[in-house]
Formats: structure tokens, C-alpha cells, sequence
């Protein structure tokens, strides 16, 4: 086996690097290039980069591919630059929209990687006849036991940098493939190694915002998709009590307290979205707290079927930022639901927000699937079940 686990010397195993045109992919064509490996590199277009050129922390746009074409020359390997921004404004950028629109918090790198890295640009490496398709995220894989082809997802060496929780959706197939070398290396070392290299990129920032949500303004990016979507209406208590009016619940998320303008002599958070009725729904921290979870589009990479799965213990992560939770994982296969308890309740957890699952609240916990967040059961009286 080589470095990659494939049954092949390196010179004779084609890898299809996905090259952002930041440090990490760069990095990643380096490491596979001087270990002797078939590289090629190719960086997918995903939106229009003439508006991005020059707009700090984005991705997949402008500069970055120019950065990603510079890399691959001076590593001198093949770089191709596909055109995918029809199918990311598909797949991604418009389901963001109606999903923001419906009153949830959206992931929607989780929906890039399903459905345009991990589907599409994997399809192509294959045409390409590569053995694997590698990328830069910080996460590990492992193989199930020695000699398998069958893969395990687990978070990363650096807890800072994992990214395990934007790559619940992967399928066992698409993970069998796929490899993400950078999984046991810390940050410091990857730029270490991208100086060591000579690779232009080695002190470039990181991206920071969602690559087509300028400066993280989502109600800006909503009125520019759907210019007659936003609606004023009433902000309200948990009784339904009117406290005052807004101008779209496009310019408010579950959690939010600035921004509210109501003079109530004490803090307010929004605890809801009513997208039918066009109200923001506000209330106490306390009732932020969730401690029960249904989840849709469940993607399960855990051992045997889920629905032969008992009551099940776990550990959740409910946004990127924070660490994985012990909670208890429920799916009823007759009723066709999967739910997760906390053990201890969670603020601000939304519709539309992506929960991956973990075999326990570890370091190097091994990722076993996830689903979107469909519905929260509140913990305080009066604070109605968001629908």
C-alpha cells in the first residue's frame, strides 16, 4: 500500500487534486507531487469571479483561480478550470435562498460538498481515470482495518481547524475515494510546508466568508436573489404579544439579539422565524434552549443499517464553532424519524442548520453521519415548538 492506501506505487496512481487556490489544496498538489504521485490539479468555478477578483476571503472565484493555475505551474502538473456555476446557482446558491426564505439558517457548504465536490467533481475525476480525488479539508480517514477499501470519516489532528462537521454528508462510497492528507497535520505545519515548497499562496488568509455571502450580509445576497421576497410584519413575544415591526425575517436568525430595536427593559434573543405569518417571534435566552432535535436527510456512515439501530449514545455538533455534545440518537424506522436528545440543552439551534454526529465527544472522534436540522422542541414553557 502506499501513502494513500492504494494498492499501487505512487507513480502509477492517479491523484485529482481540488485546488481553491488557497494554502490547504496547495499544499496538498505539493505534498502529492514530491511524493512521486500522478497529480492533477482542477479548480471549479463557481460563481461570477470577475465581481470577486478582488474581494478578500473568498473562494473558487477570481484571484483564487489565478493562484491555483500559479501553483500548479510551479509544482508542474496539469490544472484544468471547469465551469460549474450553473450547477452550484442550482444546487447550491438558489436552495440557500428559499431555505433563508422558509425562515432557517442554512449551511450551504455542507450542500457545495454533497452535491458539487463530492458528486460532480468526483464523477470527473473518475472520468479522468484518477484512483482518488484529494482535497484540503482538515479531516481524517482512515481505512475500516487493515487492507480494506472500506473508509472511516474521523475529525482531525488540529481540533482548531477540523472540518469534519461540514463533511457529515459524505457517503461511504464518495469516502472510500476521497482523501484529505492534511488530516494529521496542525495549521503552523501546513504553511511550514508550503513555504518548504515555494509556493507563492504559503501566507495567503484564510477564507473567511460563505464564497457568495460578501462580509457574512445574507439579507443582502436574499434581496438580490428574491427582490419581492422580503415582507414586513410584526416582531412578537412568545404569548404573541406585538412588540414592534420589521422589515423581512431575512434580516434576523434564531439567537439574534442586536439589531432588534425594541425597548422592552431587558435583553431579547429571536427564538423563532414564522415564515407563513411574516413574524419574529423573541423572547428570554432561556428560551433558546433546546434539548430534543429532529433531523432530516440523514447521511449515516456508522456500522450496520440505522434503522436496525437501538437507542443509540452519541456525541452532536450543532454548529461549527462549537464542540461535539453526548446526546442520545433515536430513529424510529417505522415512523421514519431520527432524532437526537441532549444531554445538555443548546442555545440558538435552528432549522436548516446541519448536525453531524460522532461516536463520542473525543479528540479524534470518528463521524458518523448527520442530518439537517428540521425541527427544535424548546425547553421552556411557552416557547412554542418551531414547525
Amino acid at each position: 500500500m502506499n501513502s494513500l492506501d492504494l494498492p499501487k506505487p505512487p507513480q502509477e496512481t492517479r491523484v485529482v487534486v481540488a485546488m481553491s487556490g488557497g494554502v490547504d489544496s496547495s499544499v496538498v498538489a505539493g505534498l502529492l507531487k514530491r511524493q512521486g504521485y500522478d497529480v492533477v490539479g482542477i479548480t471549479l468555478q463557481l460563481y461570477d469571479h470577475g465581481a470577486a477578483t478582488h474581494r478578500k476571503g473568498a473562494c473558487c472565484a477570481g484571484q483564487d483561480i489565478h493562484d491555483a493555475r500559479r501553483v500548479a505551474e510551479r509544482l508542474g502538473i496539469p490544472h484544468y478550470v471547469l465551469d460549474y456555476e450553473d450547477r452550484f446557482r442550482d444546487a447550491v446558491i438558489d436552495r440557500f435562498a428559499e431555505s433563508y426564505l422558509a425562515g432557517e439558517t442554512p449551511i450551504p457548504c455542507v450542500e457545495c460538498n454533497r452535491s458539487i465536490k463530492f458528486r460532480d467533481l468526483l464523477a470527473t475525476a473518475r472520468d479522468l481515470d484518477a484512483d482518488a480525488l484529494a482535497t484540503g479539508h482538515y479531516v481524517a480517514s482512515r481505512p475500516l482495518a487493515p487492507g480494506s477499501s472500506r473508509r472511516a470519516l474521523y475529525r482531525a489532528l488540529d481540533p482548531a481547524r477540523d472540518q469534519s462537521y461540514f463533511l457529515y454528508a459524505t457517503t461511504p462510497e464518495q469516502l472510500d475515494f476521497l482523501r484529505f492528507p492534511l488530516g494529521e497535520l496542525p495549521k503552523d505545519e501546513t504553511r511550514r510546508l508550503a513555504r518548504e515548497l515555494g509556493l507563492a499562496v504559503a501566507e495567503k488568509p484564510d477564507s473567511q466568508d460563505i464564497c457568495f455571502v460578501p462580509q457574512g450580509r445574507y439579507a443582502d445576497v436574499i434581496a438580490r436573489l428574491r427582490p419581492d421576497a422580503a415582507h414586513p410584519g410584526e416582531i412578537v413575544d412568545t404569548s404573541g404579544r406585538v412588540l414592534g415591526r420589521h422589515e423581512g425575517i431575512i434580516h434576523y436568525t434564531v439567537g439574534q439579539r442586536r439589531g432588534l430595536r425594541l425597548a422592552v427593559g431587558e435583553p431579547l434573543y429571536v427564538i423563532r422565524l414564522e415564515p407563513e405569518t411574516a413574524r419574529v417571534v423573541v423572547g428570554p435566552r432561556a428560551a433558546l434552549a433546546t434539548s430534543r432535535i429532529r433531523l432530516d436527510a440523514v447521511n449515516w456512515l456508522g456500522e450496520g443499517p440505522l434503522d436496525g439501530l437501538p437507542d443509540h449514545p452519541v456525541a452532536v455538533r450543532v454548529r461549527s464553532t462549537r464542540e461535539p455534545r453526548p446526546a442520545t440518537l433515536h430513529h424510529d424506522p417505522v415512523a421514519g424519524t431520527t432524532e437526537v436528545v441532549l444531554a445538555t440543552p443548546e442555545d440558538g439551534v435552528s432549522p436548516g442548520q446541519a448536525c453531524a454526529i460522532y461516536a463520542d465527544d473525543g479528540p479524534r472522534a470518528r463521524v458518523l453521519g448527520g442530518g439537517t436540522i428540521r425541527r427544535v422542541d424548546a425547553l421552556q414553557a411557552g416557547a412554542a415548538r418551531a414547525a
